[in-house]
């Protein structure tokens, strides 16, 4: 059995959960939610915490996503729907769906190409350029503080292990499949 992370004096809801599944079920390791527990708990408090600057604006962190992404691209700041949902967090009809309201806020403008009429552009106008530049520096400083309680040598392990743990997860299979 793995050995406990947590002593009986540092407790929070996912070490009262994997004391609960000992006492239950002592036949079973329930270590891998040390793991996976926290970093679930720890993705709804950082998408609570994002989500409002964002929401403040007017915008989904989906629409957040296809503005940064245009931004990313660098001048023109444009980018195909397909090029869009490859670079983003966003499917291929999800990037319809907010291309058509960042559209009707005036943040993009979809340009038919000159050589290729089939294909259309998303582009940035300077008020969805001027608004991401604005939201992601806000971004970055929030993400700032949520990183706070780490050392910048704790910020780079952890990444290093998040990475690892990432590659890990794509390359698990679930059982029965």
């Amino acid at each position: 059995m793995a050995a406990r992370v947590q002593s009986s004096t540092d407790t929070d809801a996912v070490s009262r959960i994997i004391e609960q599944w000992h006492r239950q079920r002592p036949d079973l390791d329930p270590s891998p939610i040390e793991v996976l527990g926290r970093l679930h708990r720890s993705f709804l408090l950082y998408q609570s915490q994002t989500s409002k600057p964002v929401a403040a604006a007017g915008l989904s962190l989906a629409g957040f996503d296809v503005l940064a992404a245009l931004r990313r691209a660098g001048e023109p700041y444009r980018l195909t729907a397909g090029e869009l949902a490859a670079t983003s967090l966003v499917s291929s009809a999800g990037v319809t769906l907010r291309l058509d309201r960042l559209e009707g806020d005036g943040l993009i403008v979809r340009e038919r190409d000159g050589q290729d009429r089939r294909v259309v552009h998303c582009r940035l106008t300077p008020a969805g350029l001027h608004l991401i530049d604005t939201l992601f520096a806000e971004h970055l400083e929030n993400e700032r503080s949520m990183l706070a309680g780490l050392k910048p040598k704790e910020r780079v392990q952890l990444a290093a292990l998040l990475q690892k743990l990432e590659r890990s997860l794509k390359s698990a299979t679930t059982p029965g499949e």
